[in-house]
């Protein structure tokens, strides 16, 4: 399949490089003439393990190349990823979604026979939606379907996250959109790889609702650890014994300084700001949010008592 991935900061690097070596032909498309200079002379803007590896081998077999226009990408292509950033926007935590909308504009006015436009990234719920109407409004003949597709990569795992993927999961509302998207990641059926096909405002929410879940789970193995300094317990031997209950397991409950990184924080919070506008607050995540900030604060005083007091010069 011919495949435009817009976007080639880190969820679009590593998804297109891996998409490509399944034997799609991928072109990665990002504004920046600076990145895409420096991707086609082999220099990646990102430092993910075997990524560099991967992308020239890639490219060297034709099946991946990097463009700062998307016209001719986008009109040859079968499906087009939506892989641009997300921040959160200052003053309510509510995601950033202009990037998300710039792209759906450009790629509408590109569009040529059928083609299936994905958001790969990490959305609201209803914001395919949203980019539907774009489309059609930029261009009311086109032919296209739009569907959800949230990434579940770890930062230093992504590749062997993309290729043998716990889940795949697909939000589409056409029996035509399914079909291309399950024949994107044929390849992985080899893996076992199950595809979970849902409605796009379940698949939206699913990306949300799970990192708010990983989230309470750093943010509950700190209090423990807080509650374990307090009683004279350790605080690592609590959770392995915890993490052994094959109901619970054991990753994400390695006490710290609260989680941080270019997720959990932005999406829990858009998470919350999501749930307060549709009138069903989420009291455990607005929690767990607050604790995570208290934590972070904590940890910051005890750094500075033990530098004597002062961390400046």
């Amino acid at each position: 399949m011919r495949i435009a991935m817009i976007g080639a900061g880190y969820v679009g690097l590593v998804s297109g490089a891996c998409l490509a070596d399944f034997g799609h032909t991928v072109v990665c498309i990002d504004r920046d003439p600076d990145k895409i200079a420096s991707l086609n002379a082999g220099r990646m803007p990102i430092y993910e393990p075997g990524l560099d590896v991967l992308v020239a081998e890639n490219v060297r077999q034709g099946r991946l190349a990097f463009r700062a226009t998307m016209r001719d990408a986008v009109a040859e292509a079968d499906a087009v990823f939506i892989a641009v950033g997300t921040p959160s926007r200052r003053g309510d935590g509510f995601a950033d979604l202009s990037y998300v909308f710039d792209a759906a504009r450009e790629i509408a006015g590109s569009l040529s026979g059928f083609t299936v436009v994905v958001t790969k990234s990490t959305v609201p719920v209803g914001t395919g939606d949203e980019v539907e109407h774009i489309i059609r409004e930029t261009n009311p003949e086109a032919q296209f379907a739009v569907a959800s597709n949230p990434e579940f990569l770890r930062e230093g795992a992504a590749i062997a996250d993309f290729k043998r993927p716990d889940r795949i999961v697909v939000g589409a509302e056409e029996a035509r959109a399914e079909a291309v998207m399950r024949e994107v990641y044929r390849p992985l059926y080899l893996n076992q790889a199950p595809i979970m096909v849902t409605s796009r405002r379940t698949a939206e929410l699913t990306k949300y609702a799970a990192n708010a879940f990983l989230a309470a789970k750093i943010t509950f193995i700190n209090e423990v650890a807080d509650l374990c300094e307090a009683v004279g317990a350790d605080v690592q031997a609590v959770a392995r014994g915890i993490g052994l209950d094959n109901r619970i397991g054991s990753k994400f409950l390695h006490a710290g300084p609260g989680y941080g990184g270019s997720c959990f924080p932005k999406d829990t919070l858009a998470l919350v700001k999501t749930a307060q506008d549709a009138g069903t607050p989420l009291r455990l995540v607005e929690t767990v949010v607050a604790v995570n900030d208290q934590r972070k604060r904590a940890m910051a005083r005890k750094v500075i008592k033990a530098c004597g007091g002062s961390v400046r010069g």
